[in-house]
């Protein structure tokens, strides 16, 4: 048995639908439809939406499929509603980032600036400095998918720690050559 997939999906203040296999749900910030493998049902009770497995069509990957799908169902309905964020800090001199439009133009100490396209679902929110940078999206994987390239783009190194880093992510810091 599935123990993620047991749990309840409270689907808050969204709009959620059940048809065949396919779950709709609408909230304030996105809305769009999850469609369910066979071996799936969906019941909508109270506020809260249970996923089960169907008794017909059990395979052996149907705990997999359970968790799995419980999992991406409570984001979809969760970033709908309430929505996703992440904060990213740039650390170093001269480090910054600047919003122009849908696009950030970066200074990281490389010979040039580097721009990123920014996707029209993911919204950012940088501070005075320019070294905090807050995404937020009601999509998940794409908010995080959008930090790892962003993070990618100067990885925080283990020496001066500059770089970009997830704010709660911690650099080890290595000691640099000692003098004889």
């Amino acid at each position: 048995m599935s123990k993620i997939g047991r749990k309840p999906i409270d689907i808050g203040n969204t709009q959620v639908e059940v048809k065949d296999n396919k779950v709709y749900y609408k909230g304030k910030l996105a809305e769009g439809i999850h469609e369910l493998p066979e071996i799936l049902v969906a019941d909508l009770k109270d506020k809260n939406l249970y996923l089960t497995p169907n008794p017909k069509k059990i395979v052996r990957d149907t705990n997999m499929f359970w968790g799995l799908h419980r999992a991406l169902v409570a984001n979809k309905i969760k970033g709908s509603d309430l929505g996703f964020e992440k904060v990213l800090r740039i650390n170093g001199l001269g480090y910054k980032a600047v919003l122009t439009g849908s696009k950030i133009q970066f200074s990281l100490g490389y010979s040039h600036k580097i721009d990123f396209e920014l996707p029209s679902e993911v919204k950012l929110e940088i501070d005075k400095s320019g070294q905090v940078l807050t995404f937020k999206s009601p999509h998940k994987d794409l908010l995080g998918q959008v930090c790892s390239n962003v993070r990618a783009l100067r990885p925080p190194e283990p020496y001066k720690g500059t770089g970009i880093k997830y704010e709660t992510e911690v650099i080890l810091r290595k000691i640099g050559k000692k003098a004889k």
